[in-house]
Parts: structure tokens; C-alpha cells; sequence
């Protein structure tokens, strides 16, 4: 069987990609990660899950990689990882009492075979007070994560629903991976 590599240093990607694979290693593709956000979105977020995998599939060519990233997006707005605590609070402002979009793209590539996808996900967060969204910080679970929350973990409670796929908000669409690497001898 080949070698699976997931290109991220992301352990909410690799507890996910755990539920479909029992063995794979992990290697960050240390790329430029910058999108032009007056393109398609979700198509620079795919062209990003790409770029990871096929970066590493240079280094491994006898590899299946797979390559992932997620955008939050509010307004047309890209919201990135946040610097520090006080663009983070500026963040959860913004989207609180909002909806707005998870954009996570896809690539599963090996030298014979490349799958590439995008989810659009919407995420309707609650209005929260000045007291919440600190005690939200306090936790420190904004840091790292793109929009400033985590749907999976403290986040999760302000969260008032969802149209779309719940793994893919977390970062990675668990069920298209399924779909592909269920029978990895075609990669």
C-alpha cells in the first residue's frame, strides 16, 4: 500500500483524517499560503489545497498526499487566523448575530491520480455580549484558527446553525476524503 502523507501540521486534520485512515504520516507544506481574495474564493482555497499537496508530493513521488485549507469568509471578506487577542475580539464581533461562510478545499494527488474539491459551508453564529466573546478568548481556543472560533469546541455553543458539511468547518470534508481513499490502490 502506499504511503499516505497529510500535508498539515493542523491536529484537528489529523484527528479527522484518523477516522478514515489508520496509518498516514504528517508533513506541513511550508508554502506561501496567500490567496488573492479578489478572485473565486473557493477556487483560490482549492488551488491552495493543491499547492500544499502537490509541494509535498515533490518531495515524496511515490506518496498519495493529501492537502487542505480553510477560509472563513463574512461579507466577501477573507478573516484569517488572528495576530493576537485584540483582532480576534474584532473578529468575533463581526460575526456574531451574522452568517456567514467556511470555505474548505481539497486535493488528494499522487503521481497518476489528482481529485480537487471545494465545500461551502454557512455558519450562523449567535449574538454574543462584550462579557461572552472575553470569556470566549479567555479559553484561548481563537488562536490558530481562521475566523477565531472553533465550531468543535468552545465555539461550538454560539453557534445557531449550519447549511453544509460540519467536518469540512473543522477542515476537513471527512466524507469526500472517505470517498477517495477508500480504495487508495487506484492512486
Amino acid at each position: 500500500m502506499k504511503e499516505v502523507i497529510l500535508a498539515s501540521k493542523s491536529p484537528r486534520r489529523k484527528e479527522l483524517l484518523l477516522k478514515c485512515l489508520p496509518e498516514f504520516l504528517c508533513q506541513p507544506a511550508e508554502i506561501d499560503e496567500t490567496i488573492n481574495a479578489d478572485n473565486d474564493l473557493a477556487e483560490e482555497v482549492k488551488k491552495l489545497s493543491e499547492r500544499k499537496a502537490m509541494h509535498i508530493l515533490e518531495k515524496h513521488p511515490d506518496a498519495v498526499v493529501i492537502g487542505s485549507d480553510t477560509i472563513v469568509v463574512l461579507n466577501g471578506k477573507v478573516l484569517g487566523k488572528p495576530a493576537d487577542e485584540e483582532e480576534a475580539r474584532i473578529m468575533l464581533r463581526g460575526l456574531q448575530g451574522t452568517t456567514h461562510q467556511v470555505i474548505t478545499g481539497l486535493c488528494i494527488v499522487s503521481a497518476k491520480k489528482e481529485y480537487a474539491d471545494v465545500t461551502v459551508s454557512d455558519v450562523t453564529f449567535a449574538p454574543m455580549t462584550d462579557d461572552e466573546i472575553q470569556a470566549y478568548l479567555n479559553t484561548g481556543e481563537y488562536k490558530d484558527k481562521a475566523g477565531a472560533y472553533g465550531i468543535q469546541g468552545f465555539g461550538g455553543k454560539y453557534i445557531t446553525g449550519i447549511s453544509g458539511d460540519f467536518y469540512s468547518i473543522m477542515g476537513l470534508p471527512l466524507n469526500l476524503v472517505y470517498e477517495q481513499t477508500k480504495n487508495l490502490k487506484e492512486y
